[in-house]
């Protein structure tokens, strides 16, 4: 292994001359691609699982189809679909007819679109709030003091439950509609079908936490240089 951890967020090379890019590429001391073989070649080795291979082989084409004029040299990278397009598009290419929601109580109102959306699609949508159960939070010890509305009961938001009804409802793919951070790793743990991310919450930034880095200026020129 190399002898630092990798930090690809720090790679200074070009970004066409990098070894995770090109082959014989250039690659700085922490580069996983040339120090991490071993992981790089287990993961291969699961890429040649059929039912694997053909849901990233399908992930790429779509990841391509998202932009135009691809036969075009050179390339002007030109992005044609947004999220939402794309998450039907796929559900499609690998014959997903029942798709799951877990969303958010404070998303509703997006919750609800978002289904009727992929019913339009011919999608058959099982959509589960947070707080289905309606489980105290002092079940998980939360005190008063630690609650959203001190001194009123409480619901506690239970991606767990969530996982397990679309278990049981039998879902292909599930989708996460801004469930909050920690509660959206839960999720993505309990769910048996494969879990794809529309939306994600930023109660400040208007669910758009890029925003947190684009808005920095200045100092986020300097972070990035140093």
């Amino acid at each position: 292994m190399a002898s630092e951890y990798p930090q690809c967020a720090k790679c200074g090379i070009d970004h066409d001359e990098r070894a995770c890019r090109v082959p014989g590429g250039k690659a700085p001391a922490f580069c996983p691609t040339v120090g991490m073989v071993p992981a790089v070649e287990r993961a291969l080795a699961k890429y040649r699982d059929p039912e694997i291979r053909e849901f990233a082989r399908q992930a790429s084409i779509q990841e391509a189809e998202g932009y135009m004029h691809r036969d075009v040299k050179p390339l002007v990278r030109h992005p044609v679909k947004p999220r939402l397009q794309e998450i039907c598009e796929f559900a499609q290419r690998m014959g997903y007819r029942r798709l799951g929601v877990a969303y958010c109580s404070g998303l509703f109102s997006e919750g609800a679109a978002l289904g009727k959306v992929l019913e339009k699609h011919g999608f058959e949508v099982v959509s589960v709030v947070c707080k289905a159960g309606c489980i105290p939070k002092e079940e998980i010890g939360i005190g008063e003091e630690e609650k959203i509305r001190i001194g009123e009961f409480e619901s506690m938001c239970s991606p767990i439950a969530q996982a397990e009804i679309l278990n049981e409802a039998g879902t292909e793919l599930n989708v996460v509609m801004g469930l909050c951070v920690g509660h959206d790793s839960l999720f993505f743990q309990h769910s048996k079908a494969p879990v794809t991310v529309f939306a994600v919450k930023d109660r400040v930034l208007g669910h758009n936490p890029l925003a947190a880095l684009y808005t920095i200026g200045s100092y986020y020129e300097r972070l990035v240089k140093t």
